[in-house]
């Protein structure tokens, strides 16, 4: 398959089923384990990776995957070439864990080292977004398939997503003097990029680490809905760096403009 929007909708039955187990665990509960690095892990992370893990295997077996937990297990596939995936099987793990609904599904495609391609989904929402080569779509509980852009600014001020659990109120409020900003909103995991690309918010800064995974699928669907990252000098945003354990630096996301 070489159309990016039809591999993205290949994907969405994967998503689905992954999102499905972590459902399950989210209404049953499963036991947390600290990985290495104190972050928190689930059976539903595990279990997720493994479904996405097998229908990429299945459907682009010469494409390698980096998945968070097999990251955390210290398998990291080559990946020079510049074409591979970038998972998130959980996205939003302490939301899943206290009970919130902000936890996603990631899965990104990248071209070059650059996120061409996202499929992301909130099992909770039922609600599935993607996107790729300048079209970003969301399909709900309804099935039904909408298209979405980013919006302009609108002349009241901006609506600021940030992060509901990570970062400083006080930096982020100093870093948006000088901004005109309506309303700043606090969601958590990949959502936060839907909100911009669904045309729902306008800026989204981030001021405090990430890993590519938490951004690749979301940074793909924003893009192709005609928004774009950039780190927080305003450069282009990289990714594949294995030698940095693919830890991100602080990043804007922008609507339109």
């Amino acid at each position: 398959m070489t159309d990016l929007l039809e591999q993205a909708r290949a994907l969405l039955p994967c998503a689905l089923a992954a999102g499905a187990r972590e459902l399950a665990y989210f209404r049953e509960g499963t036991e947390v384990i600290d990985k290495a690095d104190g972050s928190p892990v689930t059976r539903a992370d595990r279990e997720a990776e493994e479904i996405i893990s097998k229908a990429l295997a299945d459907l682009f077996p010469h494409i390698p995957m980096v998945g968070e937990e097999s990251v955390a297990a210290g398998v990291i596939p080559d990946i020079s070439g510049g074409t591979f995936w970038l998972v998130d099987p959980l996205d939003g793990t302490k939301e899943f864990i206290t009970g919130s609904g902000d936890f996603t599904v990631n899965i990104a495609l990248m071209e070059d080292f650059t996120p061409v391609m996202g499929v992301i989904y909130a099992p909770v929402a039922d609600t599935l977004y993607f996107g790729a080569a300048g079209k970003a779509f969301i399909r709900g509980q309804d099935g039904v398939e909408k298209r979405i852009s980013v919006r302009a600014a609108p002349p009241e001020g901006l609506t600021v997503v940030a992060s509901k659990r990570h970062g400083d109120p006080a930096a982020l409020e100093d870093f948006l003097k000088g901004k005109k900003v309506a309303e700043v909103i606090s969601r958590s995991s990949s959502l936060k990029f839907c909100s911009l690309a669904a045309g729902e918010a306008d800026f989204y800064p981030r001021l405090g680490p990430t890993c590519e995974w938490d951004t690749a699928a979301g940074e793909a669907v924003l893009r192709a809905a005609g928004g774009r990252v950039a780190t927080l000098e305003d450069k282009p945003f990289l990714y594949g760096k294995i030698t940095q354990k693919f830890l991100n630096p602080g990043f804007m996301a922008f609507g339109a403009g």
